[in-house]
Protein backbone atom coordinates (compact mmCIF):
# COMPACT_ATOMS: atom_id res chain seq x y z
CA UNK A 1 0.00 0.00 0.00
CA UNK A 2 1.44 3.22 -1.08
CA UNK A 3 0.69 6.24 1.55
CA UNK A 4 1.59 9.81 1.14
CA UNK A 5 0.33 13.34 2.88
CA UNK A 6 0.48 16.15 0.15
CA UNK A 7 -0.11 19.92 1.76
CA UNK A 8 -3.14 21.44 -0.37
CA UNK A 9 -1.25 23.25 -3.36
CA UNK A 10 -3.04 25.95 -5.87
CA UNK A 11 -2.68 22.99 -8.64
CA UNK A 12 -4.73 20.32 -6.33
CA UNK A 13 -6.99 18.99 -9.32
CA UNK A 14 -10.17 16.78 -9.72
CA UNK A 15 -9.31 13.66 -7.85
CA UNK A 16 -9.38 16.40 -4.68
CA UNK A 17 -12.52 18.14 -5.52
CA UNK A 18 -14.53 14.58 -6.37
CA UNK A 19 -13.63 13.73 -2.90
CA UNK A 20 -14.56 16.87 -1.62
CA UNK A 21 -17.88 16.41 -3.28
CA UNK A 22 -18.65 13.03 -1.50
CA UNK A 23 -18.00 14.45 2.14
CA UNK A 24 -20.17 17.01 1.33
CA UNK A 25 -20.95 19.27 4.44
CA UNK A 26 -20.49 16.19 6.73
CA UNK A 27 -22.35 14.70 9.86
CA UNK A 28 -19.66 15.94 12.08
CA UNK A 29 -19.68 19.51 10.73
CA UNK A 30 -16.31 19.04 10.10
CA UNK A 31 -15.46 21.56 6.79
CA UNK A 32 -13.05 23.87 5.18
CA UNK A 33 -15.43 25.64 3.65
CA UNK A 34 -14.97 24.10 0.09
CA UNK A 35 -17.11 25.13 -3.20
CA UNK A 36 -18.10 21.62 -3.43
CA UNK A 37 -20.83 22.63 -6.45
CA UNK A 38 -17.83 24.05 -9.35
CA UNK A 39 -14.90 22.86 -9.99
CA UNK A 40 -13.63 26.12 -11.24
CA UNK A 41 -14.78 28.02 -8.24
CA UNK A 42 -13.18 24.71 -5.92
CA UNK A 43 -9.55 25.77 -8.17
CA UNK A 44 -9.99 29.23 -7.66
CA UNK A 45 -10.45 29.02 -3.18
CA UNK A 46 -7.61 26.90 -3.27
CA UNK A 47 -4.91 30.12 -3.46
CA UNK A 48 -6.89 31.73 0.07
CA UNK A 49 -5.92 28.23 1.56
CA UNK A 50 -2.63 28.08 0.99
CA UNK A 51 -2.24 32.11 2.59
CA UNK A 52 -4.49 30.99 5.49
CA UNK A 53 -1.63 28.38 5.99
CA UNK A 54 1.40 30.90 5.71
CA UNK A 55 -0.73 33.08 8.32
CA UNK A 56 -1.66 35.72 5.78
CA UNK A 57 -4.28 38.01 5.98
CA UNK A 58 -6.33 35.91 8.59
CA UNK A 59 -9.21 37.28 9.90
CA UNK A 60 -9.03 38.64 13.55
CA UNK A 61 -9.05 35.97 15.95
CA UNK A 62 -7.68 33.02 13.50
CA UNK A 63 -4.53 31.07 13.33
CA UNK A 64 -2.86 29.95 10.59
CA UNK A 65 -3.70 26.16 9.46
CA UNK A 66 -2.90 23.75 6.50
CA UNK A 67 -4.88 21.20 4.92
CA UNK A 68 -3.14 18.17 3.96
CA UNK A 69 -4.68 15.46 1.78
CA UNK A 70 -4.30 11.40 2.63
CA UNK A 71 -3.50 9.62 -0.69
CA UNK A 72 -3.49 5.86 -0.38
CA UNK A 73 -2.19 3.66 -3.59
CA UNK A 74 -2.74 7.63 -5.43
CA UNK A 75 -6.36 8.00 -4.61
CA UNK A 76 -7.31 10.69 -2.08
CA UNK A 77 -9.06 9.33 0.96
CA UNK A 78 -9.27 11.90 3.26
CA UNK A 79 -8.19 15.38 4.09
CA UNK A 80 -7.65 17.18 7.70
CA UNK A 81 -6.53 20.47 8.76
CA UNK A 82 -3.62 21.19 11.01
CA UNK A 83 -3.65 24.30 13.44
CA UNK A 84 -0.63 26.02 13.99
CA UNK A 85 -1.38 26.99 17.76
CA UNK A 86 -5.05 27.66 19.89
CA UNK A 87 -6.57 30.12 20.36
CA UNK A 88 -9.17 30.35 23.42
CA UNK A 89 -11.98 28.62 20.66
CA UNK A 90 -9.87 26.03 19.87
CA UNK A 91 -8.84 25.07 23.30
CA UNK A 92 -12.38 23.96 23.88
CA UNK A 93 -13.59 22.63 20.77
CA UNK A 94 -11.41 22.12 17.50
CA UNK A 95 -8.06 21.44 18.78
CA UNK A 96 -5.03 21.34 16.54
CA UNK A 97 -6.60 18.37 14.54
CA UNK A 98 -9.40 18.05 12.95
CA UNK A 99 -9.63 15.20 9.59
CA UNK A 100 -12.96 13.72 7.59
CA UNK A 101 -12.27 10.22 5.70
CA UNK A 102 -14.52 9.92 2.85
CA UNK A 103 -17.49 7.86 3.45
CA UNK A 104 -16.28 4.95 0.60
CA UNK A 105 -13.49 5.03 2.75
CA UNK A 106 -14.54 4.82 6.10
CA UNK A 107 -14.07 1.43 7.90
CA UNK A 108 -10.69 0.36 6.60
CA UNK A 109 -8.29 1.67 9.23
CA UNK A 110 -7.19 5.34 7.22
CA UNK A 111 -8.69 7.48 10.26
CA UNK A 112 -5.87 5.78 12.15
CA UNK A 113 -2.99 6.22 9.87
CA UNK A 114 -4.02 9.52 8.71
CA UNK A 115 -4.16 10.91 12.05
CA UNK A 116 -0.91 9.38 12.93
CA UNK A 117 0.59 11.51 9.99
CA UNK A 118 -0.66 14.55 11.27
CA UNK A 119 0.45 13.45 14.46
CA UNK A 120 4.27 13.53 12.75
CA UNK A 121 3.56 16.79 10.68
CA UNK A 122 2.87 18.63 14.21
CA UNK A 123 5.87 17.13 15.45
CA UNK A 124 7.70 18.68 12.50
CA UNK A 125 6.23 22.35 13.26
CA UNK A 126 7.75 21.79 16.74
CA UNK A 127 4.41 21.50 18.23
CA UNK A 128 5.05 19.86 21.58
CA UNK A 129 1.43 18.64 23.07
CA UNK A 130 -1.38 18.72 20.74
CA UNK A 131 -5.30 19.07 21.27
CA UNK A 132 -7.65 16.55 19.38
CA UNK A 133 -11.66 17.32 19.96
CA UNK A 134 -14.66 14.96 19.52
CA UNK A 135 -18.09 14.79 20.21
CA UNK A 136 -18.81 12.13 23.35
CA UNK A 137 -21.01 10.38 21.09
CA UNK A 138 -18.50 10.14 18.03
CA UNK A 139 -16.85 6.05 19.37
CA UNK A 140 -14.82 5.61 16.25
CA UNK A 141 -13.06 9.21 15.96
CA UNK A 142 -12.51 8.30 20.18
CA UNK A 143 -10.92 4.68 19.08
CA UNK A 144 -8.52 6.36 16.85
CA UNK A 145 -7.21 9.18 19.09
CA UNK A 146 -6.94 6.78 21.53
CA UNK A 147 -5.01 4.17 19.31
CA UNK A 148 -2.59 7.57 18.54
CA UNK A 149 -1.70 7.86 22.12
CA UNK A 150 -4.70 10.55 23.36
CA UNK A 151 -5.46 10.62 26.77
CA UNK A 152 -8.60 11.62 27.42
CA UNK A 153 -8.29 15.08 29.64
CA UNK A 154 -11.97 16.21 29.59
CA UNK A 155 -15.44 15.78 28.39
CA UNK A 156 -17.62 19.20 28.94
CA UNK A 157 -21.04 19.70 27.26
CA UNK A 158 -20.46 16.45 25.41
CA UNK A 159 -16.92 17.57 23.79
CA UNK A 160 -13.84 15.20 24.56
CA UNK A 161 -10.96 16.89 24.86
CA UNK A 162 -7.75 14.76 24.10
CA UNK A 163 -3.97 15.57 24.76
CA UNK A 164 -1.19 13.87 22.92
CA UNK A 165 2.31 14.43 24.17
CA UNK A 166 4.85 15.01 21.45
CA UNK A 167 8.58 14.29 21.05
CA UNK A 168 9.75 17.71 19.73
CA UNK A 169 12.41 17.39 16.77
Amino acid sequence: MKVQLKELRETDGQDIFQMIQEIGFSENGFTAHFPDQDFEEFKRSLPRFVQISRGIDLPEGYVPQTIYWLYVDDRPVAYGKLRHQLNESLLMYGGHIGYIVRPTERGKGFGKLFLSKMIEEANKRSVDKLLITCDETNERSRKVIEKNRGQLDSITNGVCRYWIELDVQ
